[in-house]
Parts: structure tokens; C-alpha cells; sequence
């Protein structure tokens, strides 16, 4: 998947990660929501900022590499109830070791670690939007418009443990 960036969904103001199939004949976007912490955390890596103290996703990249492991690729692997799942896979010293998380963490440590991020088959059937041939902003557009129709079809009880 390549990571197309972090937008605000409006009037909402609720932050989108947005992931596009890069070796599809007809790409998927593949839209989630995201917490405004972990947005501005994927926002700040791809922008090359570097904090003066590592914060909570630079410290386990650190934590990572201190245990000689290193982050090999994240898998966005479900939806449930409207609620998006990963893994991580961590190359270790006694093989590949997976560790389940949300995907917006695990793209934050993925954007860090240069990791390639991966979906699913399942979930972009399930889950993913085409992506429109048009260019540019007329394109994003029109995925932003599609979300905005799956967002209208939820309710805040979706998201009830």
C-alpha cells in the first residue's frame, strides 16, 4: 500500500489516513479513521520532523532496534464493527514475531522505519473505495465524498466496546 497522507474529514474535523493499492491495475483507497494524536504523529514523520526528545512512536523505533529486533512490515489485516486492525512484523534474533496494534500506530512506526505497509485482500474487498482516474484534488475529492457516505451510515455506538 502507499501511504497518500493524513487529511481532516470536515465538518467533523475527524483525521483520515489514507492508503492507495500501488500495484493494482484499478487501485483501492483505503480510508480510516484515526485519532488526532496518532495523525499528527504519521503527519510529523512524513514531514521529516525530527522532536528535540523522542516521542512515544520514535522511543519504541528506539526500543525496537535497542532489542536488536527491527520492524520488517505492517499488515492492516481487518475491519470489525467498524473498527481497523494490524500487525506488526518484527524481525528478532529468534525469528519473526507479530504484535497486533492499531493501524494508525503501526503506519506511524512504518513511516519511521521506512517498513512497507501491506493490507489484506479481505478487508480492501470489504473495506477499500476505487480509486477515480481523474487527477488531483478532483480525485481526492471524490474518495473523501465516498467516505463521507460510509461515515453517515455509522453512529457512535459503532464504536462501543
Amino acid at each position: 500500500m502507499e501511504l497518500l497522507g493524513v487529511r481532516v474529514e470536515l465538518p467533523a474535523n475527524t483525521p483520515v489516513v489514507m492508503l492507495r493499492e500501488h500495484e493494482a491495475e484499478h487501485p483501492r483507497v483505503l480510508p480510516i479513521l484515526i485519532g488526532g494524536p496518532e495523525a499528527s504523529a504519521i503527519h510529523s514523520a512524513l514531514e521529516g520532523i525530527v522532536p528535540p526528545r523522542p516521542l512515544t512512536h520514535d522511543l519504541l523505533v528506539l526500543a525496537i532496534q535497542a532489542l536488536g529486533a527491527s520492524l520488517i512490515r505492517v499488515v492492516i489485516t481487518e475491519v470489525r464493527e467498524h473498527t481497523f486492525y494490524a500487525e506488526l512484523h518484527l524481525l528478532t534474533g529468534t525469528g519473526e514475531q507479530q504484535l497486533s496494534c492499531r493501524p494508525s500506530d503501526a503506519i506511524a512506526l512504518a513511516v519511521r522505519t521506512a517498513s512497507p505497509i501491506f493490507a489484506e485482500a479481505a478487508l480492501l474487498d470489504e473495506a477499500a473505495v476505487e480509486a477515480p482516474i481523474e487527477a488531483g484534488d478532483v480525485a481526492e475529492e471524490a474518495i473523501l465524498d465516498e467516505f463521507r457516505d460510509f461515515l453517515d451510515d455509522i453512529s457512535p455506538d459503532d464504536f462501543a466496546s
